[in-house]
């Protein structure tokens, strides 16, 4: 007798979910398709998108290249190509070409390049850091040590990473001006930095020599000038 019960409370269930596979069976298909064109529209837009990295970084490299060898206009050609590119390349373009246009010898336009990436606020602060220092260097032959101040001055705090290049244009800046105890301070700062990269370290060595240099023939001369009052005076 309990064979005949079983019997009949499995037939019961198959029946039960016969009826629901019905009732819910297109439901069931239809999620499972959408997975498997999801997975494969994702698994195109990964390859799509690897293929645009590929060929963005090929042109990036073909640029430098050409801006190595001096061709710059090339370089901007290729570059250009890169404005509505993926990821960080459409930046990376930016930087290079305000640098091409420095090294063609257009220094004014690769200011104002700069200058437009380093106030950009919806670029990353370090490649902002970066084009205002940038900036700052061609500024030094450009514009007024105020101007120069204005545009490196934030960055000249000890806690930047870009101190030590802040600190040299602001020497720069004040040996242009002629004022040569504040740049002696500046290229102090830099020397006294463990952390101040090397070839920064050798030219405010290289700076401040020239400094005690100007400063020397000033104090010669005012020291002339003491001896012979002193003279007279007798």
């Amino acid at each position: 007798m309990s064979d005949i019960f079983r019997e009949v409370d499995e037939d019961l269930r198959r029946d039960r979910y016969g009826k629901l596979w019905k009732r819910f069976a297109p439901f069931i298909i239809g999620v499972a398709v959408l997975i498997v064109v999801g997975t494969g529209g994702y698994r195109y837009w990964q390859y799509s998108q690897g293929q645009k990295s590929a060929q963005a970084g090929d042109e990036l490299l073909t640029a430098i290249d050409a801006g190595n060898a001096g061709n710059h206009d090339q370089a901007l050609q290729e570059l250009a190509k890169l404005s509505n590119s993926i990821g960080g390349y459409p930046m990376l373009a930016r930087m290079r070409e305000a640098g091409e246009m420095a090294a063609s010898g257009e220094q004014e336009k690769a200011l104002q390049a700069f200058s437009a990436i380093a106030n950009d606020t919806s670029i990353d602060q370090q490649f902002r850091d970066v084009a205002a220092i940038r900036a700052g260097y061609l500024a030094v032959d450009l514009e007024t040590r105020d101007q120069v101040a204005d545009r490196v001055e934030a960055l000249t705090d000890a806690a930047s990473a870009m101190r030590a290049a802040a600190w040299e244009i602001m020497g720069l800046a004040a040996w242009k001006a002629g004022d040569m105890n504040d740049a002696d301070k500046w290229f102090s700062m830099i020397l006294e930095d463990t952390a101040t990269p090397a070839d920064v370290t050798t030219r405010a060595r290289m700076m401040q020599s020239l400094i005690q240099a100007a400063k020397g023939p000033a104090v010669a001369s005012g020291d002339d000038a003491a001896a012979s009052d002193k003279g007279n005076s007798q």
